[in-house]
């Protein structure tokens, strides 16, 4: 099974950039599992934010993110990476990372659609 772990998270201002990065603890390929970012306020219900498809060709953003994230991933590092521009104090969340599946002739796509999933890295947009 995927363990995964997510970095990169920390204190960025707004306007911002910052990148995460997903891969899996013990070196287990990520290849064969679509991957998505979700965030979650605590007390809040967890969004989709971006998804790739398994062979990184396919890229699904929610709304509100389009145009300043950018999901990626490199096979040869065994990473998913979430490129984030231009951060907004909403953007203020935990984000976690997660295998799945992503269901091609879907638009919108549900956490439960995804198995394993990372504890998550914590991104605060703050001035």
């Amino acid at each position: 099974q995927l363990q995964l772990v997510e970095s990169g998270g920390g204190l960025v201002q707004p306007g911002g950039s910052l990148r995460l990065s997903c891969t899996d603890s013990g070196g287990r390929s990520l290849e064969k599992n679509a991957i998505s970012w979700f965030r979650q306020v605590p007390g809040k219900e967890r969004q989709a934010v971006a998804a790739t498809s398994i062979s990184g060709t396919s890229m699904r953003y929610v709304q509100s993110v389009k145009g300043r994230f950018t999901i990626s991933r490199d096979n040869a590092k065994n990473t998913v990476t979430l490129q984030m521009n231009n951060v907004r104090t909403k953007d203020n969340d935990d984000y976690s990372c997660a295998a799945g599946t992503l269901y091609p002739l879907r638009d919108i796509w549900y956490e439960g659609d995804f198995r394993f999933w990372g504890q998550g890295t914590q991104v605060t947009v703050s001035s």
